[in-house]
């Protein structure tokens, strides 16, 4: 067993060496996903003159896909290939997915008939989206796991570690937001995909160069089993989970192209799970068991209701900011797809505050129970449309509304996640049934994926045909004001439900906090 001793003798900076590489690959891989995450619904809109009806549902099949996926790149990697293999194949996949998004073909055209668009252009930007969306299901599930893996049971330095982690995908995700979007959008839209995909080259190349630092970490726990054959000649059991992956690719393709398609699985996932989840809460569970466990379903379901409002980021409020907002800050003008970078500079000045806080309440005795936290940060992100509903009122002479409302949006967005989200993941630990903590875990990014979609739908709400001429300023804003009138009423009711509840699922948690 590896001892702290031998750890220490690997160290960089009080940390594992691997712990920066994996940092620097995160980091990148991140870069490169909040590099075109902002920018995809105006690429489809403003150059394939998409409806916004269809580029949100492209979004929406897109982001719940790629939100569904590592629950089985995770689950192939703890089985099979390990998680080095399936970071690398990953990253490859995550490399060619982005470098094929930068390939824009022509710009549609309005023509007499209806619109014309490059056809062969958008085949290749599909193809591209479900390159990514296999490869982050790889990568993403899979390179954590490794960071957990560098520090022995029981080392203090752990959190810290996760930490320094989770600061690296802050760090890509800001920068991305500021240079992608002004380069997608200044430049041309190829130029932003373009940087998005050579940030993924960057983070392959320091995973593959920085490969002795992870001390074997990673690795199969059974590599024998990878030579086995499946009763075709050549074709090992490592070659079929390859082969199988590009088969998977061949259906993402297609999926991300049929958006109720992927609305009609979603739902009938969703609908097996919980009666799965139902029966075993009847049937298997003792009675604190299925308390704790119907704590724990009833705040996942809640959390569709949060990421549903959090994900307008990339959706109804990236077509606010470039429709009917003033994007003059501090003298500057950012791009609409800029404004996604407040999330990321909000969450790590912010995140140490917040974690400081509940720290000190809590040795005071009041720090809040988990449902409560849930309960203000549902609450919170419906605050934030209530800004945006309150700062449309004093549009300026030109129409537009100034981008501090936006800003402030953002803000309340953020604070809601760090109430929610850091302990999401740690009360499906605490709460779930030990043999079912895989599951929920699944369970808990099902309903992630499924408020991505959710998402997309509701923001169809404000969305504009694809041919309908030039902006009215006036009917837009009145649009999107109805939009995030609904939103905010949303995130209120959501929030205040969850607090009255509150002290009944404090009982039913019995002790667990």
């Amino acid at each position: 067993m590896t001892t702290l001793a031998e750890d220490n003798s690997n160290d960089l900076w009080g940390h594992p060496r691997g712990l920066y590489i994996c940092f620097a690959t995160e980091l990148w891989e991140r870069f490169s996903f909040y590099g075109m995450k902002y920018l995809l619904l105006l690429y489809l809109t403003k150059y394939h003159l998409f409806s916004d009806a269809a580029g949100l549902g492209v979004l929406g099949s897109y982001a719940s896909l790629v939100y569904a996926m590592p629950v089985l790149g995770g689950l192939i990697a703890d089985r099979f290939i390990g998680m080095r293999k399936a970071v690398t194949f990953g990253g490859l996949l995550l490399v060619a997915g982005h470098l094929g998004m930068a390939f824009e073909g022509e710009a549609a055209r309005q023509t007499a008939a209806g619109i014309v668009r490059d056809d062969q252009a958008l085949s290749i930007f599909y193809l591209s989206l479900a390159l990514i969306v296999v490869g982050v299901g790889f990568l993403k599930p899979n390179i954590s796991t490794v960071v957990g893996k560098l520090y022995p049971d029981g080392d203090p330095r752990r959190d810290a570690g996760f930490t320094i982690f989770y600061m690296g995908i802050n760090i890509g995700a800001f920068s991305a937001t500021l240079l992608c979007g002004w380069l997608g959008e200044v430049y041309g839209w190829s130029w932003g995909f373009g940087a998005a995909g050579i940030g993924m080259l960057l983070g392959l190349i320091v995973f593959q160069w920085g490969q002795k630092t992870l001390m074997g970490h990673g690795e199969p726990e059974h590599p024998e089993r990878l030579t086995q054959g499946v009763g075709i000649p050549g074709l090992t059991i490592e070659r079929a989970i390859y082969a199988g992956s590009f088969l998977m690719v061949a259906v993402v393709w297609q999926l991300v192209q049929l958006t109720d398609t992927v609305g009609t699985l979603l739902d009938v996932l969703s609908l097996t799970v919980l009666a799965g989840l139902g029966w075993f809460l009847l049937f298997r569970c003792s009675k604190v068991e299925r308390e704790r466990m119907f704590v724990l379903i009833l705040l996942t379901l809640s959390t569709v209701v949060f990421w549903a409002l959090f994900e307008q980021g990339a959706g109804s409020m990236t077509l606010y900011a470039d429709r009917v907002t003033d994007k003059t800050l501090f003298g500057m003008t950012l791009t609409a797809a800029q404004f996604g970078a407040a999330n990321s500079f909000f969450i790590f000045s912010l995140a140490p505050l917040f974690a400081l806080l509940w720290i000190r309440l809590g040795r005071r005795g009041w720090e809040p129970t988990t449902p409560v936290k849930f309960s203000l940060g549902i609450a919170q992100a419906g605050l934030g449309f209530g800004a945006l509903v309150y700062g449309a009122q004093f549009p300026d002479q030109a129409g537009v509304v100034s981008a501090w409302w936006l800003i402030v949006a953002y803000l309340l967005h953020t604070t809601g996640e760090l109430c929610l989200s850091p302990v999401g993941l740690s009360a499906v630990t605490k709460l779930a049934v030990p043999s079912v903590v895989g599951v929920m875990m699944g369970t808990w990014f099902l309903a992630s994926a499924y408020s991505s979609y959710v998402a997309a739908q509701i923001a169809t709400i404000a969305a504009r045909p694809a041919n309908e001429g030039s902006l009215n300023l006036t009917d837009a804003l009145s649009g999107y004001t109805e939009l995030f009138s609904q939103l905010l009423t949303i995130g209120l009711a959501g929030g205040a439900v969850l607090l009255v509840l509150s002290p009944l699922l404090k009982r039913m948690m019995h002790g667990v906090r």
